[in-house]
C-alpha cells in the first residue's frame, strides 16, 4: 500500500498531467484535483478501471494509487455509471469558471468526487448543491461528503427539482433538449455547462460516423445568452430531457457540421431559418 506521503506525490503528479493533457493552465483547478482524494468518492478497491479498447478490468489490488490516472472509474459498471474522465471534467471546470464564493449546483453529482472538486474550487464562502437521481448514488455521495461544511447531497431528479438561482449549474448526462427552469435560475454573468448528445452519444457509442454530442457553455448576460460547444463529449443519458423528437433535430444539427458556428442561445422561435442550428420548443442555439 501506498504511503500517505507518496500517495500526495502521486494526487500532484496526476493533476498536473491532467490539466496539461487538456490545456489547462489554473493552479486552482490543479489543486484541486492534487488535494481531493479520489478513492474517498469510490468505496473500497480493488476498482473496476475502464482502459479504452479493453473494456473494464478490475485494478490489481485496492491501492489508491491505481485512481491516479486519466481513466474512468466504474461506480455501478452494471448500469453502465462511472466516475468521469478527470481530463474531460478539468476541461470543463476550466470553461465553468467557479470563483470563490459562488454557488454551483452539481446535476448528475453520482457519488461526489467532481462535486467535492467543485467545492474545493467555491471554498468555504461558497455553496454546492448536488443533485442525484439513483437513490443508492445519492446516499454514497452524501455520506462520503459529509465532512464537506459547504455541499448539500440530495437525491431527486435534477430537471424537475427547484433550487436557489446559481453561479453555476454543471450538468453531468445528456440530453436532447434544453431545460427552461435551469435558464431562470442561472444568475446575470452565470454559465450552465450543458451535454447535448444523441442516441449515438451512449447507447452506440463507437458505432456510425456521425458527431454523437457536444458540451455547450452557456452563459447568462442579462436577458441575453451567449453559447457555444467547448467539448465533445459521450455520457450516461439525463433522465427527463430526452424524447424522440428532440433527440432526431440533435442528430440533423450535429450532421450538418456547422456546430462550431453557434455563439448564440434565444429563448425564442423567431430566429430565421438560415441562422438556426437546432430549434426547440421555445428556444434555439443559433450563429450570429
Amino acid at each position: 500500500m501506498t504511503d500517505s506521503d507518496d500517495l500526495k506525490r502521486i494526487r500532484r503528479a496526476y493533476a498536473g498531467k491532467v490539466l496539461a493533457s487538456v490545456g489547462v493552465d489554473d493552479a486552482r483547478i490543479e489543486r484541486a484535483f492534487a488535494e481531493v482524494p479520489r478513492e474517498d468518492f469510490l468505496g473500497p478497491g480493488p476498482w473496476p478501471i475502464i482502459r479504452y479498447g479493453l473494456g473494464f478490468g478490475l485494478s490489481p489490488d485496492d491501492d489508491p494509487a491505481h485512481l491516479y490516472t486519466d481513466d474512468l472509474v466504474g461506480i455501478a459498471p452494471e448500469r453502465h455509471i462511472n466516475n468521469g474522465e478527470p481530463s474531460l471534467h478539468a476541461h470543463l471546470l476550466c470553461h465553468a469558471n467557479i470563483a470563490e464564493g459562488e454557488r454551483v449546483v452539481h446535476i448528475g453529482t453520482g457519488t461526489g468526487y467532481y462535486t467535492a472538486i467543485m467545492a474545493h474550487l467555491a471554498g468555504l464562502s461558497g455553496r454546492v448543491l448536488g443533485i442525484e437521481i439513483e437513490a443508492d448514488l445519492a446516499a454514497r455521495a452524501k455520506q462520503y461528503l459529509a465532512g464537506y461544511r459547504n455541499v448539500e447531497i440530495v437525491q431527486g431528479d435534477g430537471t424537475k427539482r427547484s433550487f436557489e438561482p446559481a453561479d453555476v449549474i454543471y450538468i453531468n448526462a445528456g440530453a436532447t433538449r434544453l431545460d427552461d427552469g435551469w435558464l431562470d435560475r442561472l444568475n446575470d454573468g452565470g454559465r450552465l455547462l450543458l451535454p447535448l448528445t444523441t442516441d449515438d452519444g451512449f447507447t452506440l457509442i463507437g458505432r456510425g460516423s456521425r458527431p454523437r454530442g457536444a458540451v455547450f457553455l452557456i452563459t447568462r448576460e442579462g436577458d441575453a445568452y451567449a453559447a457555444r460547444a467547448v467539448s465533445g463529449v459521450a455520457i450516461y443519458p439525463c433522465a427527463g430531457m430526452r424524447d424522440p423528437e428532440s433527440e432526431r433535430a440533435l442528430a440533423i444539427a450535429f450532421g450538418n457540421g456547422e456546430l462550431k458556428r453557434v455563439t448564440r442561445l434565444y429563448r425564442s422561435n423567431d430566429v430565421p431559418p438560415e441562422r438556426s442550428w437546432l430549434e426547440g420548443k421555445g428556444w434555439c442555439l443559433a450563429y450570429d
